[in-house]
């Protein structure tokens, strides 16, 4: 393990004869910023739940700071921090009685508690406010109390499941800067999230989809590496009707609308004749073809389109 905080090979969870995670391999490096990046139901969280002992895996291996998670569930409770994308606070209770219901959980030091309560609500900008029900509190306030609900026993090893689910942008940015000083601090975070802005800030992540992992890496070695051919960015003067005309095309590999553009991948730069002469059969004006870097959303969208492919050329549905 030496390096490696989290460890997971060929991880599986099935229910019933659904798949809901696919024989996932997958290392995460102390003190490093991992993300899971997927839509909804690609099974993230069904991961995060098997690594923090919270569900029992189908098969596959696993560990959690060198706790296997097949046979040291509880024993991996104790030692991570956990924190739901539903906050995983106690609406009816105050701020000082969520963090206090806490410190009894993790069976924290009673010398440091007063310090720690403290610094937490300092921090979640929460001072004048201990004695506030915390169904009161603004998303962005009950966000930062989880997190230092969730940090209340200082542990090395982080699980944020969608933090940032129906936060404003500006919290959104503060929340990853605090993510961002626990890593400094050597703390492993292992944070999932179908924001493709927000994963940018990852020193690394997997791109999961349907239960499988289809890439990991760097941002920037998924931006990259992970696309063949090349990305246009195709300004017209009817986008929706465009978008019918291209995706028929036999020279495009991959079209999808980008609010109001449309991404286009060929193969090579002269393909784009072909596209320029059918748009302009149907009366539709190319205004600017600009070869552009692929985003991580671009990423995203191809390799999932190439998987689902792939499925309907093997007879896979």
């Amino acid at each position: 393990m030496n390096q490696h905080a989290i460890e997971v090979k060929n991880l599986t969870k099935k229910f019933g004869s659904f798949v809901a995670v696919d024989s996932i391999s997958f290392s995460v490096n102390k003190g490093e910023i991992f993300g899971f990046l997927g839509p909804n139901g690609a099974g993230k969280t069904t991961t995060i739940r098997m690594l923090c002992g919270l569900m029992d895996p189908t098969k596959g291996e696993g560990w959690v700071g060198e706790l296997d998670i097949f046979r040291q569930g509880e024993e991996i409770k104790k030692n991570i921090g956990y924190m739901s994308q539903k906050f995983s606070l106690y609406e009816d209770l105050t701020v000082l009685e969520n963090i206090e219901f806490y410190q009894g959980i993790y069976q924290t030091e009673k010398a440091n508690r007063k310090q720690r309560k403290a610094e937490i609500i300092q921090k979640a900008e929460l001072v004048g406010k201990e004695n506030e029900l915390t169904a009161n509190l603004a998303t962005s306030i009950k966000q930062h109390l989880a997190l230092g609900c969730a940090l209340v026993h200082d542990p090395k090893i982080v699980f944020l499941d969608e933090p940032t689910a129906g936060v404003d942008p500006i919290s959104r940015k503060k929340f990853w800067g605090v993510i961002k000083d626990l890593s400094l601090q050597g703390v492993t975070t292992l944070v999932t999230s179908h924001y493709m802005d927000e994963v940018e800030r990852c020193d690394r992540l997997a791109l999961i989809n349907n239960g499988r992992i289809i890439a990991i890496g760097t941002p920037a070695e998924l931006k990259s590496s992970s696309m063949r051919g090349l990305l246009f960015e195709i300004e017209c003067s009817n986008v929706m009707a465009g978008l019918e005309v291209i995706k028929n095309l036999p020279a495009i590999i991959d079209v999808t609308l980008y609010g109001l553009f449309l991404h286009v991948v060929v193969e090579k730069i002269e393909d784009l004749d072909q596209l320029r002469s059918a748009l302009s059969q149907k009366g539709i004006e190319v205004r600017r073809a600009e070869k552009i870097l692929p985003s991580l959303e671009d990423v995203f969208v191809f390799l999932v389109e190439e998987e689902n492919r792939g499925k309907i050329r093997s007879g896979v549905q």
